[in-house]
């Protein structure tokens, strides 16, 4: 594909471009270019005000640009006339370095001056829901135990069908498409790719599937814990590191009982060493650990982790090995930002290569019946709070970031602590009204 973007937009009669990027909350923003200026655009970028964005930035700082990456454009299959584009943010002529996707690119470069190539895939939930969001859009669909449900997946195939169309069209390889655990939730596996590309279509994904439930008078959430009876929307990410070719699989190796190299051990090593300071990216919200620490739901499971363990192909833990040669994490939900998930996945990941960290024991219990005969394992935060301390306390994810990245996010993340903190609830009142 060529990368100028001007020429692509003559090609495919582009009219317009969606100059994109994420902040540090994972808020997609963006302004529409039309392609008689986007030659402009790709050489300075689009002009933005920081302080707009959650990206720990006041009203005095310089215009930040967003400069597209040409590599990442993505035509919208629904409305062919417009292509989307990621931007890599740029201030006083050097890199925003708490920019997402520009944290990302970092780790990939650490990662790339070793030869190791990371890969990866997500799979997505999300909830069909009604406009004002007070239900699910499908009054029919009420199953105690609704995962797989061909009628209810069916009747939501206009909605389904499209979306995935959408990725075929755009040669993403979708393969799969199901009605999951909770009533209203549906997911949809696309195959996976070098993990910048990966987050890129994450992003994406995210959008259209809003867009496309809007196209069909309804609305799609990735909240982590919409409904407080049903499961919640996990965001699993399925993790391989390759050699700097692509071609050979660094975390496979045949004699081991689980597939995996020493260098896959050390991996895991590193993300399990880190996990609860991780648990503050891949958990992003107050809502969070309403799934991670929730009770059991209608279904009768959770399908999320409370506990710092890892086994085989044993979906109650917060890692799982499926096949040789990759793992899969549990923990990360609907909420995650896209990069950052990819970024300190690596970053973690990358230390424990570099420190030989030992993941410990194998576990082959239902975790969620037998969890309390673990001893010695590691207890995810019960908050947003505690996970944020235990960020900033992380040696690993400060020296990889930079203490300044992990300093602004902490900051807006307390800020959101504090918010949530000043209001009162429904609960309180019932609680204590009467003390």
């Amino acid at each position: 594909m060529p990368k100028n973007l001007a020429v692509i937009a003559k090609q495919k009669k582009i009219k317009y471009f969606l100059i994109s990027f994420v902040d540090l909350f994972g808020v997609l923003r963006a302004k529409l270019v039309p392609s008689a200026a986007i030659g402009d655009m790709q050489k300075s970028g689009a002009g933005f005000a920081g302080f707009a964005a959650w990206l720990d930035m006041t009203p005095a700082h310089p215009d930040m640009f967003a400069v597209p990456d040409p590599s990442s454009i993505i035509q919208l299959p629904w409305k062919p006339d417009v292509a989307w584009v990621a931007g890599d943010l740029w201030m006083d002529g050097q890199l925003v370095q708490a920019s997402p996707r520009v944290m990302l690119k970092r780790q990939l470069e650490r990662a790339r001056k070793k030869g190791l190539r990371m890969k990866t895939g997500v799979e997505c939930e999300y909830f069909l829901i009604n406009s004002d969001g007070t239900a699910i859009a499908d009054n029919r669909d009420i199953q105690t135990k609704p995962c797989y449900d061909q009628s209810a997946l069916m009747r939501q195939y206009d909605v389904i069908s499209e979306i995935c169309d959408n990725m075929l069209s755009l040669g993403w390889g979708p393969y799969q498409n199901d009605h999951e655990d909770a009533n209203g939730q549906f997911e949809m596996n696309w195959e996976y790719d070098d993990a910048l590309v990966t987050a890129d279509r994450h992003t994406f994904f995210k959008f259209m599937v809003k867009s496309i439930a809007e196209k069909h008078n309804l609305r799609a959430t990735f909240m982590p814990k919409p409904f407080v009876n049903l499961t919640g929307n996990g965001c699993h990410a399925h993790v391989s590191l390759w050699d700097k070719t692509g071609k050979k699989n660094l975390f496979f190796d045949r004699k081991d009982e689980m597939g995996l190299s020493k260098k896959a051990y050390s991996f895991l090593g590193g993300i399990i060493h880190s996990a609860e300071a991780l648990c503050s990216i891949f958990n992003p919200t107050i809502n969070s650990y309403k799934r991670i620490n929730a009770p059991r739901t209608i279904s009768g499971a959770t399908w999320s982790p409370n506990t710092v363990t890892f086994g085989g192909n044993n979906r109650t833990h917060m890692i799982r090995i499926p096949d040789p040669g990759r793992f899969e994490l549990r923990l990360m939900d609907g909420a995650a930002n896209p990069y950052m998930i990819q970024a300190s996945v690596l970053a973690a990941g990358l230390d424990g290569i570099e420190n030989s960290r030992d993941p410990g024991a194998r576990h082959d219990i239902d975790m969620y019946a037998e969890g309390h005969t673990v001893r010695n394992a590691k207890k995810l935060p019960l908050n947003l709070l505690d996970s944020i301390r235990a960020l900033q306390k992380s040696k690993v994810l400060n020296q990889a970031f930079g203490d300044a990245v992990i300093e602004s996010y902490a900051k807006l993340k307390l800020q959101e602590w504090d918010s949530y903190s000043q209001h009162l609830t429904k609960w309180e009142m019932d609680q204590t009204l009467d003390c």
